[in-house]
């Protein structure tokens, strides 16, 4: 059933974009979601452990505005690394009439758990150069990025299931990203939901929430 009653232009698409070392298949029940509503939907797969964020923005760059050439607008929902993507895409070679963005827990303003343990060979190993990009100090990659320029939601969690990662984070957290860490110079609309990293783009409610900003701009 529909969640918000409306009828969109086929020519409204949405580009869905994974997080760090996960697949497509993550994002499949928002992507049902949003395809109900009447939006061409494109979840997009990247190799997100083997490439650096300047590598990886270029190559999904280019596919973002291959798939949505038709598009009178594009909006982008992401998860976690995924946002920084846009923020670099947008920077660098923008995508043409893109319109909104929610971004689901991402580490705008960079990760402790990366400042604590992204030098060790485990953490390269499942995360990559990407992931070692993550980092929240002054002069890491996410933290030389400018501010958001587009119109930007950002949902993210304070519940964690990895006591582990969550003794590195201060304040509130998701096992992955400080609730501060994930708001930013630019976002229009930020939103705190008790749900973890791993789990926030299939709670019902967040599905429910992207559909409302894509729609109108507002929760």
């Amino acid at each position: 059933m529909s969640l918000i009653h409306s009828t969109l232009p086929a020519q409204e698409h949405v580009v869905l974009l994974h997080g760090l070392a996960r697949s497509p298949h993550s994002m499949q029940k928002m992507a049902s979601a949003l395809e109900a509503e009447g939006y061409v939907v494109h979840n997009l797969s990247y190799d997100s452990r083997h490439h650096s964020i300047e590598v990886l923005a270029d190559e999904v760059g280019q596919r973002i505005r291959e798939c949505t050439a038709s598009a009178s607008r594009v909006h982008v929902v992401t998860h976690s690394l995924g946002g920084i993507l846009v923020r670099q895409i947008q920077e660098t070679d923008p995508v043409p009439n893109l319109g909104r963005v929610v971004m689901l827990s991402p580490p705008n303003e960079g990760s402790e758990v990366v400042d604590q343990i992204g030098d060790t060979w485990i953490f390269k190993k499942v995360n990559g150069p990407a992931g070692q990009q993550l980092g929240t100090s002054s002069d890491s990659f996410v933290n030389q990025l400018g501010a958001i320029d587009f119109e930007c939601a950002v949902i993210t969690g304070d519940r964690s299931i990895n006591w582990i990662n969550s003794l590195m984070i201060p304040g509130k957290d998701d096992g992955k990203v400080s609730v501060e860490s994930a708001d930013f110079e630019g976002v229009s609309a930020f939103k705190v939901v008790h749900v973890t990293h791993p789990m926030i783009m299939k709670k019902k409610t967040v599905i429910e929430d992207v559909i409302r900003f894509l729609k109108s701009g507002a929760f």
